[in-house]
Order: structure tokens, then sequence, then C-alpha cells
């Protein structure tokens, strides 16, 4: 894997962001023609509004599939970011610090984290602020 930085560190699989949710959203909008052109024929409109509910469904797993996968990082680096405070400063992150700034953190070597948290802390700087910040950028490659 190349060398990540600001520029480079979203990660998107092409599968899943652009293929997957294409067909899916693509599937949706055909099963809302079928329902409407169904509507006049009872036989063919339970089994139209059947595959439209698939479809709900099946957008509402795509997005919570991802939500909550990226919930369970933000915890998880939000406990990594307070033992590397910690191990650094002796002291835990301040409590002003709100996740989106610790993940932005993340991101941070060593070296900036002290600095960075107390900077984040003090002039509310947000997530972006925090990665445009970091000098020496320390890659994350095992994220969701």
């Amino acid at each position: 894997m190349s060398d990540q930085s600001y520029k480079t560190h979203r990660r998107f699989v092409p599968l899943y962001h652009f293929v997957l949710s294409l067909l899916i959203l693509a599937g949706f909008i055909g099963s809302l023609v079928n329902l409407y052109k169904s509507m006049a024929d009872p036989h063919r409109y339970y089994n139209a509004a059947l595959v439209t509910l698939i479809f709900i469904c099946l957008l509402l797993v795509f997005y919570f599939e991802r939500a909550f996968a990226l919930k369970a990082q933000d915890r998880a680096i939000r406990a990594e970011e307070h033992l590397r405070h910690y191990v650094l400063t002796g002291s835990l992150l301040d409590p002003r610090i709100t996740t989106r700034q610790v993940i932005g953190l993340r991101f941070a070597p060593d070296e900036e984290v002290p600095a960075l948290a107390k900077r984040a802390a003090e002039e509310g700087l947000s997530e972006d602020a925090i990665k445009r910040a970091i000098k020496n950028w320390r890659a994350d490659d095992y994220r969701a």
C-alpha cells in the first residue's frame, strides 16, 4: 500500500461503495416503477409491493451494516487514543475532546499528539482541522 496522507486516507471499496450501492439503488427504483405499473392489477400489485419492501430492507441493511461497523471502530479508536495519550502524558484525553476529534488525532504521531490534543480541546478544532495540522502522518491501514 502506498504512503497514507491527508489526501489518501479515506478508504473506498469500489465494489461496495460504487457497484453494490448503485445496484441496490437501481433495483429499488425499478421496484418502485414496477409497483406503480402494478397498481391496477391486484395479483401483480402484491408481488410488486413485496419486492419493493425487500429493496427497502436491503437499503436499510446496506446503510446500517456500515454505520454499525464505523460506530464500533470509533469506540475502539477512542479507547486506543485514550490509552496512547495516557502512556505519552500520564493523563487521559481532555473530556472536552469529542469522538470526532479523537478520530482525527489517531493519524498524528506520538510526538504530535499531546500538543494537538491540547489545541483540539482549547480551540475546538474539527476532525478535519486536526488532520490538516498533522505534520508527519501516521497511517491507519486497519480501518473499516
